[in-house]
Order: C-alpha cells, then structure tokens, then sequence
C-alpha cells in the first residue's frame, strides 16, 4: 500500500470512456504490495531483541496498512466519504468561525480600492497544486497549461499593475475542473459557473475540489479491490511478519487466547476410570489444536470488547464485535419466543407464521440494543405489553378465551427477567447458539452447507444462517492467513522443550 504506480491507459471522466486528449486524462493509483518478495510463513523462533522508538512506530505503521488492506479487500462497502464536524460540537463551532473569518478578510481585501490580493494568490497556488495532482505524467500540454496561466510570480505581477482578470482564473480553473472531474459531479461544475460573486465562488470551488479528491481515493480503491482480493492472505501474513520482525511481543495477547482454550481443554473431567486405583495419573488427553482453535474463535462471539483483541484479530475486530452484538439480539428474539410458546402453549403453536409476527414485535424496540444509552429492561417490558396485546388478539380472533391478569403477569414476568444473570431460558439459547456455531466450524470450509438448527432457534434461523456464513468466512480466512503463526504458537505452548532446543540450534547456527 505505501508504492505508487501512476497508469495514464484510464479515462480522466472515471468512466468507461475514453478521452480524446491524453491532456484530460484523469490521474489514477494503484498500490503494489511487495509480499511476493516476503516470507509466506513465520520465522522462526529467535532471541528477543530490544525494541527501538523508530522500529515501534514502524510497526504500527504496518498494522496500519495491513488494517487498511483487509478492509477494502473483504468489506464491498468500503469507501472515503465526507463528514461534516456537526455545526453544535465545539470543534465545528470553532471551524465554522475560523473559515467565516478567512473569507471575510479576503472579500475585504478584494472590495479595497485597488484591490488586495495576497490572499486570493495563495489560493490560486493551492488549486494549481490540487489540479496537478490529478493529472498523469503523459497529460503534459495540460500541465503545462495549468503552471502558465495559475503562475504565481506573473499574477502578483500583474496585481501590482491591477491588472489581475480574477473572474477569468476562475472561469479557466472551472473549465478544467470539469474536464478532470467524475461525471458525478457535473451539477457541481455547472452550479460554479452559475456563480457570480467571487469569495463564494473561491469557497465552492475548493468544496469541489475536496470531492474530487475524495472521488479520485474511492476510484483508486475500486482498482485495487481485485488485486487485494487475489493476494490478500499472502499480503497480509508477510506484513504481520514485518511487525512481528519489528516487534517481537506482537503475538503475546494471541499467545494468551490460545493458552486459555488449552487450559479449558486440560480442565480435568471427573469420571470414575480416573480414580480407579490402576489409572495412570501421569497421562495427559490427547489436545487437538483445530478444536482448542475453533474454541478459541467461539470466545470471539463472548469477548468483552472494551479489551484488546488477539493481535491476529484485529483487522476483523470490527466485524466480530457486530456479529457478537446481532447474536445477542437474536438470542433475546428467540428467549421471548420460546418463553411466549411455552406459557401459552398450542392455543398458538399452530398458528401460521405467529412466530415471525412475535419476531415482528421484538425487532423494532430491540434495534438499539447496542447503544450505551439503551435499557434492556425497558425494552423487554415494552416486548411483555406487546406479546400479551398480540396473544389476546389472536385468541380473541378464533374465539379462544385469553389471558387471564395472572397469567399476562406470569408472561411479561418471564420476559422482563430475561436480561438477570443465569436466567435459564437465556442460558440454554445461549448454549444452543454456541452449539450451531461450533457445528458450523466443524464444518470442513469447502462444505457449503449449515449446520442443523437446535431447537428454539427457527424463529431466527435465517439470520442465524447468515450470522453463522460471516463469522464462518472471518475464521476461514483468519485461519489461511495466520495459521503458520498458530502452528508455531502451539509448538511452543505444547512441545515447549522442542521450541527451547530448536531456538538454541538456530542462534549457535547464526
């Protein structure tokens, strides 16, 4: 991602057509990882090392850049866009006077007798700048033509004469504008040229010029998604190998998630073979890493986290903090569900498709649930109300007698005390839900098929399904890409003898 490789062979409209002039030719990026010439698996272990100042920003500099890559390569959506501080925040108030101020000395300055026009030049410098920024090496005749007529050293000439065509700067920065800009922004352009007074129109130019920019990035991003996509796991395990090399603690959190679910496997499981007088207390059970792996990705879908992630994790922290918070809705969705069902019983069991109406109810007062500022428990007696208005009706519809006080009470009970710590309806969905998920690691990665469903979750198994194929796809392709480094980390917490002697073989040999 730091290598830039201009092509003048694209179109400056960013579109499918071709430019008569290479003049016009819009300038394009594409960033070249340089992970053929990288190692495609770890090094191996060696002795630590101090770490510098310079080598730990380097590092960082790197997860930067891997963090970056992954993004635009599994995430479709990614793009730049333009966020506006909001006009109430100190920082926007505090922006908002500033540029009022900038604009107001330079409308000033241009209404003088003669007319100042310091400001104005250094603005005419800085578009020059930006608009040779977007040109491709071959668009010479242009880039000559943009240096000649926005010359600095001749237009403070000829302001010293008074003799600067301001408008007529304008007009030839917004006719070169429009030939190098998407087609997107053609209303803009037009918009410009509708525009007399001349501070305003300096202000809306640079608005342009900063989409423009912003339209050059996402297009320089849609050329290097294929590229990124196809050299992803190589990419990405050479570049955690550079931070590795340059920090060598970058895998002790990843270490640690490891060693837990090893220690979780080891947990001693009371049976009566093992306290028979012939059993050999000094055997240990046979630890299979896929399966201590695969436990250690379901901790993920539980991770509180306010707490670093494992290192090897990190640019898909995001994404599995999602899945986390969607898989607590759900469970909350399939809790009153099963809890409705089993209080009212086959009164409305069979009622076609009266589930997905109860899923209905839910999954509007719980759409904020992941909000700091959202009450659960205000939000699940909202539910309790709802179900008992819906239940009645439906009884009331077929001529079924409905719930009595006790019983509504009884229900929104129920409901309400789904949020309380150990509740054992919420325990179980949540078991159940671990239990699809591990099903569905168990999986081998080319089987495209689910797992299935436990029972007391088709209410939600479509988003079930669809939750499970993405949290499946970020372990899949987590495992490609970091799995060499997983390898050695269990050799080490395993075969720790081997990993000692095979570290001390290593550094007599260099």
């Amino acid at each position: 991602l730091n290598d830039d490789q201009n092509s003048d062979s694209d179109s400056s409209r960013l579109s499918e057509s071709t430019a008569s002039s290479s003049d016009s030719e819009y300038s394009r990026q594409s960033f070249n990882s340089d992970s053929s010439s990288k190692p495609s698996s770890p090094a191996s272990a060696s002795p630590p090392k101090a770490v510098t100042f310079d080598e730990l920003m380097a590092a960082a500099k790197n997860l930067s850049d891997l963090t970056l890559a992954h993004e635009i390569a599994v995430n479709a959506n990614f793009c730049i866009k333009k966020e506006d501080l909001p006009q109430n925040s100190l920082a926007g108030r505090v922006k908002q006077i500033v540029h009022k101020a900038f604009w107001d000395v330079l409308e000033s300055e241009l209404n003088e007798d003669p007319p100042e026009y310091e400001h104005a030049i250094k603005l005419f410098e800085e578009i020059k700048e930006i608009l040779l920024s977007f040109l491709t090496p071959g668009a010479n005749r242009m880039q000559n033509q943009i240096c000649e007529v926005l010359d600095t050293d001749l237009i403070r000439q000829q302001a010293e004469h008074n003799a600067v065509d301001i408008h007529g700067l304008a007009n030839y920065i917004i006719n070169t504008m429009g030939k190098l800009c998407a087609p997107i922004r053609d209303d803009d352009i037009k918009q410009l040229k509708a525009t007399d007074n001349i501070v305003e129109l300096l202000r809306e130019i640079f608005r342009v010029l900063d989409l423009m920019k912003m339209d050059m990035a996402n297009y320089t991003i849609q050329r290097l998604r294929p590229y990124l996509q196809h050299n992803l796991v190589d990419y990405e395990r050479a570049k955690f190998q550079e931070i590795l090399e340059e920090t060598p603690s970058a895998l002790d959190l990843t270490t640690e998630w490891i060693k837990e679910s090893i220690e979780d496997e080891l947990l001693p499981i009371p049976d009566e073979s093992s306290s028979s007088p012939g059993a050999d207390s000094s055997s240990k059970p046979t630890i299979s890493p896929v399966l201590v792996l695969n436990n250690s990705y379901l901790k993920l879908l539980q991770w509180d986290y306010r707490k670093t992630i494992p290192e090897t994790l990190i640019t898909d922290e995001g994404r599995l903090q999602e899945l986390k918070e969607k898989l607590n809705q759900l469970k909350i969705i399939a809790c009153v569900c099963l809890i409705t069902n089993n209080m009212v019983g086959p009164a409305i069991v069979d009622v076609p498709d009266f589930a997905d109406e109860l899923k209905r109810i839910c999954v509007p007062l719980l759409e904020d649930m992941n909000k700091k500022t959202f009450d659960l428990k205000e939000a699940l007696n909202a539910i309790g109300v709802q179900i008992c208005n819906k239940v009645n009706r439906s009884l009331t519809e077929r001529g079924l007698p409905t719930l009595n006080a006790e019983m509504q009470s009884n229900l929104m009970g129920q409901i309400a005390h789904i949020v309380e710590e150990n509740n054992p309806i919420s325990s179980l969905i949540d078991k159940r839900i671990q239990f699809f998920m591990r099903s569905l690691l168990a999986l081998l990665s080319f089987q495209m098929r689910m797992p299935a469903m436990p029972g007391g979750l088709s209410v939600v198994q479509t988003e079930m399904e669809l939750v499970g194929s993405q949290y499946a796809s970020i372990v899949n392709f987590n495992k490609k890409v970091y799995g060499p480094f997983y390898a050695s980390i269990f050799r080490k917490l395993l075969f720790p003898e081997m990993a000692v002697g095979k570290a001390e073989t290593e550094t007599v040999a260099n």
